[in-house]
């Protein structure tokens, strides 16, 4: 009996969940040496890139959230017509959903008599994958470019995979958070990818 007890409390402690941690962020920027001159102390505004919904408000989130590292990052503000470069946002989300594969809990129980005494066994088995679990891949990219030419001069994106149900996964949190890594460090390596956590 005490064998029995003592499984089902290790058997509970290994099924209590762990705080878990925001998921690492992948950078990875683009530059040249001609170009990074004409970044610095350059005036700057924020758009939604061609093809997004400017008017949604999540939208606002992620451009609100790259501005503020745009500034932090030493670039100044202007308007519309007077800005020497424009930063383009790009924000792309998908769901990446699993399988059921198995039940999180089994349990088996065995017995067996005999003239020299008898036994009773329980099995308990946790599957501590918890049942299937839904990801949220966010992608935010951003372009700046050249106001009167067009011409791109640094590109970069972030992307991660959280939980679908971690509040990581809620764009509130998660445009700092990758727009803090993005331009964490500008202008960056050109090309090299990096982990950040």
């Amino acid at each position: 009996m005490k064998r029995l007890v003592a499984a089902i409390a290790l058997a509970a402690l290994m099924a209590t969940p762990v705080k878990a941690k925001p998921a690492p962020i992948e950078v990875t920027r683009f530059h040249t040496a001609q170009t990074l001159p004409r970044l610095k102390g350059a005036a700057v505004i924020v758009e939604a890139a061609p093809g997004s919904d400017r008017s949604s408000l999540e939208d606002q989130v992620w451009l609100a959230a790259v501005q503020k590292e745009l500034f932090a990052s030493g670039f100044g503000s202007a308007t519309p017509g007077a800005a020497d470069a424009v930063a383009e946002v790009r924000v792309d989300r998908e769901v990446l959903k699993r399988e059921r594969q198995r039940g999180p809990v089994s349990v088996g129980v065995g017995g067996s008599t005999g003239s020299y005494g008898g036994g009773v066994g329980l099995g308990v088995g946790i599957n501590l994958g918890g049942g299937p679990k839904d990801y949220v891949v966010t992608r935010l990219s951003v372009r700046i470019r050249d106001r009167r030419t067009g011409e791109a001069l640094w590109e970069g994106r972030a992307e991660n995979r959280e939980k679908a149900k971690a509040k990581e996964a809620d764009p509130a949190l998660a445009a700092p958070r990758l727009a803090h890594a993005l331009f964490s460090g500008f202008p960056g390596t050109s090309g090299d990818t990096i982990t950040v956590k």
